[in-house]
């Protein structure tokens, strides 16, 4: 279990976190490192394709990422309205965003996160970090740092002491374009 300066320090050296979220403890890892990217897929177990999450302090963070000019205004006041909290967008991605960030699709899931611990993490580390639930493919998502100590404890997670949100649901999923719910919350 490490402070906020050792995880963010791992997080600069291309070392995979897990972190408390809204709901669950989420695993991470610099969105512009390669190499941290494909580690962070071999600790989770998790196919290429199926794209992972940016989570951000703020919109700005996600600026470098996501292409906001394939929107409305109208859809960009929606996104801003949602955030910080628990609700995550797919939208039009820059093409120098790496395609293991985004999987198979041409567009970026992407969420401004409310949860305190979280944000220190971006804010320190002055960029969103990717994030899935902190957990073996096929297994329920960790709540505690114990539960993450047992599941992926071998794997070289740099854990982050704290505590997870009272949410009980996983993240409500919105397209951008088209407004549809992709999962509930």
């Amino acid at each position: 279990m490490k402070n906020l300066n050792q995880v963010v320090d791992a997080l600069k050296l291309g070392n995979v976190i897990a972190y408390p979220t809204e709901g669950v403890f989420g695993v991470g890892c610099d969105p512009d490192n390669e190499q941290a990217l494909l580690n962070l897929l071999d600790v989770k177990k998790r196919p290429k394709e199926k794209g992972l999450i940016l989570i951000a302090a703020s919109i700005e963070q996600l600026l470098p990422y996501i292409d906001l000019e394939q929107l409305t205004e109208e859809q960009v006041n929606t996104i801003k309205a949602s955030w910080p909290g628990p609700v995550t967008w797919i939208v039009p991605v820059k093409t120098s965003t790496l395609p293991l960030v985004t999987g198979q699709f041409d567009s970026i899931a992407v969420r401004v996160t409310a949860h305190p611990q979280v944000k220190a993490i971006c804010n320190a580390f002055g960029k969103p970090i990717t994030s899935t639930s902190a957990n073996l493919s096929g297994l329920e998502p960790c709540r505690s740092v114990a539960e993450v100590e047992a599941q992926l404890g071998d794997t070289g997670v740099v854990i982050f002491q704290g505590e997870v949100g009272n949410r009980t649901q996983p993240t409500e999923i919105r397209d951008a374009k088209t407004g549809n719910t992709l999962r509930q919350g």
